[in-house]
């Protein structure tokens, strides 16, 4: 049996790490999804003047504030990418490659997703598409596989696919120096429409095409409603009531995935309820 933690909190911006610090201090056991930068919509952030107490910051001294603070209180955030979670009754289990993680309620902190889906993208879903590479790498042994890279981390699951495909494409969807095997071969252009019958049969870029047999798009994250099934949206965003809780029992979420305005100092605060109302939750059932 796998360990169990109290909480899972997916994300690690201001609302992500709210949630952990106040999970935290009422003793429960969590763990955290996340990226080494947190967020980035907030190191990217030129300035802020309007989070109480930080006057005329920029994202990135907030964000070392943030570092600091959870450095202090002994959290540490897992640097992986959870692609499904799955409300299993009594617990929830968080999906991240072949490894899976257990815990007693959920806090979602995704943020929003800015990247729209390229046209067929959803259509071709699970019939060529996919968005996790590492899980589906050996479906696409001795195959044509093209990945479309949102981030740096989408390198690492190029270089472990082009080991099993008998070619890989990569569009990266970023600027940076690429650590790629020597074997990919970078296509800057962007992928416009997905193309087949019954699956993938070939992307169409701005200026030209590529012929593959899959394709992986690597974002920042996916969207909720793919992440936990079941799970109600409204017009995009996270359905959730007052409490931050979500229709699936033991679920919240917090941030901008419930929705507007977009700011940090409102996503700390939701982190805040949705960490007291999971704890709540998870005494009740003791």
């Amino acid at each position: 049996m796998s360990e169990r933690y109290d909480i899972a909190i997916i994300g690690s911006g201001p609302a992500g790490l709210s949630a952990a610090i106040n999970a935290k201090i009422r003793n429960k056991k969590i763990i955290i999804f996340g990226y080494e930068d947190f967020s980035s919509k907030l190191v990217k952030a030129p300035k802020i003047n309007n989070y109480l107490g930080f006057y005329d910051i920029t994202g990135k001294e907030l964000k070392h504030r943030f570092e600091k603070h959870i450095k202090a209180m002994n959290i540490k955030i897992t640097y992986e990418r959870v692609n499904n979670i799955y409300a299993m009754g009594d617990y929830f289990a968080s999906m991240v490659n072949e490894k899976i993680y257990e815990s007693k309620a959920v806090i979602i902190a995704t943020g929003i997703e800015y990247t729209k889906p390229i046209k067929g993208e959803e259509e071709f879903l699970g019939r060529g598409v996919g968005y996790c590479a590492t899980c589906d790498a050996p479906l696409y042994k001795d195959k044509i596989v093209t990945i479309i890279g949102h981030n740096k981390e989408a390198e690492e699951e190029a270089n472990y696919v082009s080991e099993l495909a008998s070619k890989l494409y990569y569009i990266p969807m970023y600027r940076s120096d690429y650590k790629l095997n020597p074997s990919i071969e970078i296509v800057k252009d962007k992928p416009v429409e997905v193309i087949g019958q019954d699956k993938v049969q070939k992307l169409l870029l701005s200026s030209g095409e590529i012929v593959t047999e899959g394709i992986f798009v690597l974002k920042d994250s996916i969207s909720p409603s793919q992440l936990v099934p079941g799970l109600l949206m409204e017009e995009g965003h996270i359905k959730v009531d007052r409490n931050m809780k979500t229709n699936i029992e033991g679920c919240y979420a917090a941030g901008d995935c419930v929705g507007k305005p977009y700011q940090y100092i409102k996503a700390a605060g939701e982190g805040l309820i949705a960490a007291l109302n999971a704890v709540s939750y998870i005494d009740s059932k003791s």
